[in-house]
């Protein structure tokens, strides 16, 4: 276990793993843990090198720092990320090792799933650490965090659909899902169930397959540039991050963009261009907070109904994000980070007093 420090980053810690034994290699963040332990989930995808896969830590990890903080939970923020393919490279001995490392943190880290980790994978990356959540319920965990996830996405979405149209309710709206895996697929759900016109693609026939023979009614399109050209009420993106770039947003034909992927601007300035477009932006670290949520819940003895309605309050947050950003004359993106980085400072800073 190999510690970089400073990075330039703003981070706490980041820690490099490695384990030629088992082949593990992998990346751990903690931004902040000014909240709390920090959570994040651990992403196991085949990155075309050490320093993507950095790149993707440390933004993942901020992102959770204001995830959790906007959330009111008293939680940093932390990610991690295994290099390599799962479907090739995924071995018990290879999860058990990364456990063993998740749990020399000493609680500084907690995991959970992401993209490419499932349940059962934390069941067993639990066999060798405490410091676990998104376990399946036979292990006294919380199960898969995609439900509560999809609809922290869908009460953002309604939040989004008031701010534009002056009511929440996404009856008759045309919406494209970007992405119809774990989250994608039940969000389609809660839209077909609200009465929207709703159209998807991904780059997995089996996804696109699956979610057709669940909502027959869905529209397929070719691919994402079909998609984001497509004549859209909401642009949902529903997969990897990194979508809304300067190019994309000149061609979005949406009045909303909101979606459960994590890091969607692909930089900073991307808001900006959404917001002189007249498109309304729900910050991803905000709409689709419902799965650390779930997990955090977890921590405390689940229940479902508790964290559902922990997550339906998305929607009041949602609002209360569109309206800061009208009152200070900003994009809602800045807006949520100005209400994440006041309750770390204000929160954070009663570490100071000493208690007995």
């Amino acid at each position: 276990m190999t510690e970089v420090f400073g990075h330039g980053t703003g981070h706490e810690q980041v820690v490099f793993c490695q384990d030629q034994a088992t082949g593990l290699k992998a990346i751990i963040g903690i931004y902040s843990t000014a909240l709390g332990p920090s959570l994040g989930g651990t992403r196991f995808y085949p990155y075309e090198s050490e320093e993507a896969a950095l790149a993707d830590v440390l933004a993942l990890s901020k992102g959770m720092a204001y995830k959790n903080a906007l959330a009111g939970l008293d939680l940093g923020g932390g990610k991690a990320v295994i290099i390599g393919d799962p479907h090739k490279h995924k071995t018990e001995a290879l999860l058990r090792a990364f456990g063993r490392f998740v749990q020399s943190l000493g609680g500084r880290y907690i995991t959970a799933c992401d993209v490419g980790t499932y349940v059962q994978d934390m069941d067993i990356v639990a066999r060798e650490s405490e410091f676990v959540t998104g376990r399946s319920p036979e292990n006294g965990g919380a199960g898969d965090s995609s439900v509560l996830t999809a609809f922290g996405t869908y009460q953002g979405m309604r939040a989004s659909a008031d701010a534009v149209w002056g009511v929440p309710d996404l009856a008759g709206r045309k919406v494209g899902v970007a992405g119809v895996g774990k989250v994608g697929h039940i969000l389609v759900g809660h839209l077909i169930e609200a009465g929207a016109q709703v159209v998807i693609t991904d780059v997995s026939p089996a996804a696109i397959e699956r979610t057709r023979a669940a909502y027959p009614a869905v529209e397929v399109v070719e691919d994402l540039d079909a998609l984001i050209r497509t004549e859209l009420d909401v642009f949902a993106p529903c997969a990897l991050g990194g979508v809304l770039t300067d190019e994309t947003v000149g061609l979005l034909r949406a009045k909303i963009v909101c979606g459960a992927a994590n890091n969607q601007l692909a930089h900073p300035g991307v808001d900006k261009l959404l917001d002189d477009r007249g498109i309304l932006f729900a910050p991803d670290y905000l709409v689709n907070a419902g799965g650390v949520i779930q997990v955090d819940d977890e921590r405390h003895g689940f229940d479902f109904a508790r964290a559902k309605r922990k997550t339906t309050a998305i929607f009041d947050t949602t609002k209360a994000v569109f309206a800061l950003a009208k009152a200070d004359g900003v994009p809602p993106a800045a807006a949520a980070d100005r209400l994440a980085e006041r309750r770390m400072a204000e929160i954070g800073g009663l570490r100071s007093i000493l208690t007995v």
